[in-house]
């Protein structure tokens, strides 16, 4: 068994959690809710109400912070208490004049936004750097009466600058003009110096003794081999913690170690099985192991392996060089951490800020300006069309209350909190202040307690008090009918509009009891494939690992028609592209070279013929599942039509969770449990998980170790795929966190950037429409529906006069809550 094949079977028990709402596993987005206001009364002119308006919620992880936040769920409750620096109108256009409000059309009504700031966009070709100004509304004051200036957008921009954030906001990843050089506290000179450093050092190797005649000092070998055996052993140490942690013994023994277990398997059995698993060993015929690397035998009796054992076995194994561990294990790597560039990236900071010609650091970020009291500056080399929603798009944190007034002096470069230290910010993590219309109060018994924000700058919102209350999907309806809930976003599925027209006296799913509001989401559903634990062999990018991809994908898409059919109706549709229709960037059937998903079999031929019954269609796909399956170096007996061995590395039997609720209440599931009947009809296997705890996807795609999952993401305005597709956005790999999916492309990651230096929309498209398709040959996502976004409202309790007019998928009914009001 090979090192990927042992991995892939630690993963036997990784839960794989299906989502019910679409935007479930989206960490937060990098461009938060802007700030607008319509035309309609201003809430300062209305009777303040002391009803509470409660609104239903999914379930919150207490991370309400405009830094951490990483659920829809926490997103929304942060924003509640935040304020925006990007005004955006009902078609997610960007309002460039906030300040005095600009009047736009919609629909045949024109509605006037204001914001809080004005911004400009202005690129010098030239000098090929782009200037974002950022101009702010005097007077406008955070919810504990301290007025917001320039130096609070400051603080906002080093809190997420500073090396130590982690989070899934994006804005290191844009070019900001001196950004690398704060981060790594060297110029781009000296940074040069000990990036090439490292490589000579690391190329002579551990065993190389340092001479006087050596390139480098004594003190920066031991420096950087101290790093790498310390980095390597934590990877190590992360396998033993992973099976440790995600092995139920009670249920499941391990196969190696059967006639060894007596009453229960102990830490020290873990750490043998891991080294069995990871190849680091070899099982003997009397179940003793013996060490791949050193020889050392382990009778797991008296000898039992430590994880220094593991270590000494891969460092034998690999001949004491990381770079060629890392080149084997970062597909499986627990941790995901780079063993190499980790210790590299530290190794440059360290040694380079030490550097006498660093003797005063990197005191500032070049790029970042303070014009004045209310003006920011912000300057990027080159252009990315995408980089405004991130620059401009951020909410702005209150300095003194997330940093240190005292640790603050913009010329004397101190920005509210110590370089590398976010400890004051993270601090504030359960406990959200801003300048957003509410005020947060508690969190108590899974409800959110707001108050209204008489400083709100818009007026004081006329319902005084609000609440954000867990509540399960299926009981959002029941709820209004109830008087518990007030407002709800659900899936808008025929089984909850029959609900909703139930209770309405007029049939209809706008009536007495429930008003519904619809609109398309900006996002969509998707079954997601980890390229690292879906594989052939090592290589999650080869041929033969794309096959097998691509033999489950092509039975899992033949069912969705069926599947969302039924649980919408004509509420959602099936997509063939992983991107919501909702975007300019989304391909369509009259498109050149569009393609129904996984439709075409191993020899590029069209599966489908439109005579073809419904019947005929899902045998078809289950022979083209069969090529792909032979293409992947399956064994397959014609004779039964059954496969009968999977190559090195894969496996039989693949699992994923499906978060029905422990019922099957989820659009995806009728997909899962079709496309599995059909696989044991061949002898795959595909076992359905259905869990009702939807936090433990968050603890899968945290650790990298998932199958198969089914979710669904919430889009940005602007289609950027850096995000979710990038292979910096890998678990561990310091972006983004968010590329779940694994995919790892070189020719992809170019894409993704040339999309984002051009403001042709026709360019950019195109683009996208290549990298779509590369996403699509490594078939890592099926894309699933295109839902419709249904908010629902107590018709007897809430003024429905008072929520904002012409909701679209831009412009939801929070843009304005402000405005609610209570009957």
């Amino acid at each position: 068994m090979n090192k990927k094949t042992s991995k892939v079977l630690a993963a036997l028990l990784a839960l794989i959690m299906c989502l019910g709402v679409m935007t479930a596993c989206q960490p937060k987005t990098t461009t938060p809710e802007p700030t607008e206001e319509a035309t309609t009364a201003p809430a300062e002119t209305a009777e303040v109400s002391t009803v509470p308006l409660v609104v239903a919620e999914g379930e919150f992880s207490e991370k309400f912070s405009p830094f951490f936040a990483d659920t829809v769920y926490d997103v929304n409750v942060e924003g509640m208490t935040q304020l925006a620096m990007l005004t955006t109108d009902r078609v997610g256009g960007i309002v460039y004049n906030a300040i005095e409000g600009e009047t736009i059309s919609y629909n045949g009504t024109d509605y006037t936004y204001t914001g809080p700031c004005d911004v400009s966009v202005k690129y010098d070709e030239a000098a090929d750097v782009t200037t974002y100004t950022i101009k702010l509304k005097e007077g406008i004051l955070f919810s504990d009466g301290v007025e917001m200036t320039a130096d609070d957008i400051i603080f906002t921009y080093y809190v997420f600058a500073d090396p130590s954030y982690v989070g899934s906001t994006t804005l290191s990843s844009y070019n900001i003009i001196g950004l690398k050089n704060y981060q790594t506290q060297t110029s781009d000179e000296v940074y040069t110096k000990y990036d090439a450093l490292f490589d000579t050092i690391l190329a002579a190797g551990p065993d190389h003794v340092w001479a006087a005649t050596d390139a480098w000092t004594q003190e920066q070998q031991t420096a950087l081999w101290d790093g790498i055996t310390a980095e390597w052993k934590a990877d190590l140490q992360a396998i033993s913690d992973y099976v440790i942690a995600n092995y139920l013994v009670d249920d499941y023994v391990p196969g190696v170690f059967k006639d060894k277990k007596a009453v229960d398997v102990t830490e020290d059995m873990y750490i043998a099985y891991s080294l069995a698993m990871w190849n680091f060993a070899k099982v003997n015929d009397d179940f003793t192991l013996t060490g791949n690397g050193t020889g050392t035998v382990y009778d797991l009796t008296v000898a039992m392996p430590t994880v220094d054992d593991l270590y000494n076995e891969a460092y034998a194994i690999y001949g004491g060089d990381p770079a060629a561990y890392w080149a084997v294990e970062n597909g499986g790597s627990v941790d995901g951490t780079d063993v190499v560039g980790t210790v590299k990236s530290g190794f440059i900071s360290t040694q380079g800020s030490q550097d006498p010609a660093m003797a005063g650091g990197v005191p500032n970020i070049t790029g970042i300006s303070k014009i004045d009291n209310y003006t920011v500056e912000v300057k990027t080399n080159g252009y990315e069309a995408p980089a405004v929603y991130s620059i401009c798009g951020l909410e702005v944190a209150p300095m003194h209350y997330y940093g240190d007034k005292a640790q603050y002096d913009y010329e004397k470069n101190m920005f509210g909190h110590p370089f590398g230290d976010l400890s004051l910010a993270q601090a504030k993590t359960t406990q959200p202040m801003g300048a957003g219309p509410y005020k947060f109060v508690k969190y108590e018994n899974r409800i959110v307690y707001f108050e209204a924000n008489e400083n709100y700058f818009k007026g004081e919102p006329v319902t005084k008090f609000m609440q954000f209350k867990e509540t399960i999907d299926s009981e959002i309806v029941a709820g209004i009918a109830a008087g518990t809930v007030d407002v709800g976003d659900m899936n808008g599925s025929k089984k909850n509009y029959e609900e909703i027209a139930g209770y309405n006296a007029n049939g209809e799913i706008s009536g007495d009891v429930v008003h519904t509001t619809k609109v398309d989401n900006l996002g969509y559903g998707y079954i997601g494939m980890n390229a690292d634990t879906v594989l052939v062999g090592s290589d999650p990018a080869s041929a033969e690992s794309k096959a097998l991809r691509k033999a489950i994908a092509t039975v899992l898409a033949v069912y969705r028609d069926a599947a969302y059919d039924s649980y919408y109706g004509e509420a959602a549709s099936v997509i063939n592209y992983p991107i919501s229709n909702t975007s300019w960037a989304a391909p369509q059937p009259t498109d050149e070279g569009y393609k129904v998903a996984f439709s075409t079999d191993v020899e590029g031929n069209p599966i489908y013929t439109s005579a073809m019954t419904t019947d005929e269609k899902y045998a078809a796909a289950i022979q083209a599942a069969v090529g792909y399956f032979k293409a992947a170096g399956y064994t397959f007996d014609d004779a039964t039509g059954m496969l009968t061995a999977a190559p090195e590395g894969a496996k039989l039997s693949y699992e994923a969770v499906i978060g029905g609720d422990g019922i099957g209440d989820h659009p995806s599931f009728a997909v899962l449990t079709d496309a599995s009947a059909a696989l044991a009809t061949i002898g795959f296997e595909l076992k359905i998980n259905d869990l009702t705890d939807t936090s433990v996807l968050w603890d899968m795609l945290d650790a990298g170790s998932q199958e198969l999952w089914c979710a669904a993401w919430q889009a940005t305005i602007d289609p950027d795929m850096y995000q979710v597709y990038h292979s910096t956005g890998i678990i561990g790999r310091g972006g983004s966190d968010s590329n779940h999916y694994h995919i790892d492309d070189a020719t992809l990651d170019q894409l993704i950037v040339d999309a984002r230096k051009s403001d042709d929309q026709s360019y950019r498209k195109a683009i996208y429409r290549q990298a779509l398709d590369l996403v699509a040959d490594w078939a890592v996502e099926i894309p699933a529906y295109q839902r419709q976004n249904s908010t629902v409202f107590s018709a007897a309790r809430v003024d429905i006069n008072t929520i904002t007019p012409d909701v679209t998928t831009f412009w939801g009914w929070l843009k304005e809550v402000e405005k609610v009001a209570m009957q």
